[in-house]
């Protein structure tokens, strides 16, 4: 009976020991998820927001998430980016482990267009004084610097927002809408202003947003963003969190050799070069077989920028057109057609260049003054080839069997019909009517296969005088 007692009271303080150790850890972790002196880092974001953006951001919350960081700062400042980009971002926030903090930074930053969306699906959304967000209608439908709906006046006189004048717009209006909506409701924020950041591409300072519950916190620095963080509630995807920002060591992380090598193959400019350098290459290899040079850096320079234009907003039909120009402008050079396929092929080389990008998002097109110099040089060697053509055309035989004609000759010997001569210092055969001394000038009158034929020159003057 004793024994059974004693068994009974060790099982029951290992219990209660395993009860406490469980509590404190789970006590633990919730400190450190919380922030309790750990660390934080800090992400940039600098400028439009593409593919080279949402890989950066991503692998910096996995990394973030892999090694317990209390939460990650997106520190902000760009002009908007791409809508299938910046959904990739919000969902990359949206279902992260640990609360992402977008801080609009320094001064005279702004969070417009894209930066608005990924503001509103933040946990924690902060901006700096002087900072500005907003102005998240879909570029080319009604946003600013981009054609759009005109805007209407109300019966007082006001201007009303602009509607829509398509199907295709209003789609894509309200889809906007109700994404941004969405993620405003998720995060408690003002989804009223959302849709009128959206509807009439509206803007608000960092105090006027944090006046309308659009932001969380208006800081003026890190320390003061972190002060002002501490002891907040914020929901991540494993549930509800409060914020311990004492003691948090910031650590940067700007993006690597990854990132920048990325962003400059999906530069739109950098990409059209890598293009343009591709289908030259492969062209001169093909008139050229064996060159090899060519060949390789134009295929290398192709792939680089399929690679780039299959995570762009490419306009394929821009891009056939391109090739096509390039074509029709060297074929000038092999099969002259006195303008015909050059003038054609840099017209097509125009229009594709301007229609190439399928987007008005700054940041995302090719600048015109680029597809310019690129076009002046292609109208330059289609002149230059058409020039070199018509003056082909206009001068002298000088290859060939007919540059023969007319040329002086020297007898090598005596004779009466056929004989060697000498001309342009090679040995040939010739035949004439009369009689040849060795050393006598001849004119080459013709040409019978190997043979030339040939009048001497006395005798030419003279019927000259008769």
């Amino acid at each position: 009976m004793r024994v059974r007692q004693f068994t009974a009271g060790l099982i029951s303080l290992a219990a209660g020991m395993l009860l406490v150790l469980a509590a404190a850890l789970g006590a633990g972790q919730s400190d450190a998820r919380a922030g309790t002196g750990g660390n934080a880092m800090i992400l940039t974001v600098d400028g439009p927001i593409g593919p080279a953006t949402l890989d950066y951001l991503r692998r910096g919350i996995e990394k973030a998430e892999e090694e317990r960081y209390a939460f990650v700062i997106i520190e902000m400042d760009t002009p908007g980016g791409l809508v299938d980009t910046t959904r990739d971002i919000n969902k990359a926030i949206l279902s992260a482990d640990i609360p992402v903090v977008t801080f609009v930074y320094p001064s005279g930053s702004r969070a417009a267009s894209a930066g608005t969306y990924i503001m509103y699906a933040s946990h924690v959304a902060a901006m700096a004084p002087a900072t500005s967000l907003g102005a998240a209608t879909p570029v080319g439908l009604g946003g600013p610097g981009a054609p759009g709906p005109e805007e209407e006046e109300g019966e007082d006189g006001e201007e009303r927002a602009p509607e829509p004048r398509t199907d295709a717009e209003r789609k894509a209006i309200n889809d906007a809408v109700s994404y941004i909506r969405g993620l405003a409701e998720q995060r408690g924020r003002n989804a009223d202003w959302a849709e009128k950041a959206v509807r009439e591409a509206a803007t608000l300072g960092a105090r006027e947003a944090l006046e309308q519950n659009v932001i969380d916190i208006v800081a003026s620095d890190h320390e003061d963003l972190l002060r002002q963080m501490d002891g907040m509630e914020v929901e991540i995807a494993s549930g509800s969190l409060r914020l311990n920002t004492e003691n948090i060591n910031l650590e940067r992380h700007d993006p690597d050799w990854r990132t920048e090598l990325l962003s400059v193959l999906t530069n739109p400019t950098v990409a059209y070069l890598l293009m343009l350098i591709g289908i030259y290459g492969l062209i001169f290899e093909g008139y050229n077989p064996g060159a090899i040079v060519p060949g390789v850096v134009g295929a290398i320079c192709l792939l680089l920028a399929l690679f780039a234009f299959q995570i762009l907003p490419v306009n394929y039909a821009g891009f056939a057109l391109i090739a096509l120009g390039l074509i029709l402008i060297i074929s000038e050079a092999f099969v002259p057609s006195f303008g015909i396929l050059g003038i054609g092929g840099l017209i097509a080389f125009v229009i594709g260049s301007i229609i190439l990008m399928d987007t008005d998002v700054p940041g995302f097109g090719i600048p015109l003054p680029v597809i310019t110099t690129v076009s002046i040089i292609g109208g330059l060697l289609t002149f230059s080839i058409i020039g070199f053509a018509l003056r082909a055309r206009r001068s002298p035989v000088v290859s060939g069997q007919e540059e023969m004609v007319g040329l002086v000759a020297t007898a090598r010997e005596d004779f009466e019909e056929t004989g060697q001569i000498w001309v342009r210092s090679e040995l040939w055969r010739g035949r004439t009517n009369q009689p040849v001394r060795k050393g006598d000038k001849l004119r080459v009158t013709g040409i019978e296969g190997l043979i030339l034929k040939v009048t001497p020159l006395e005798s030419e003057s003279q019927q000259t005088e008769h």
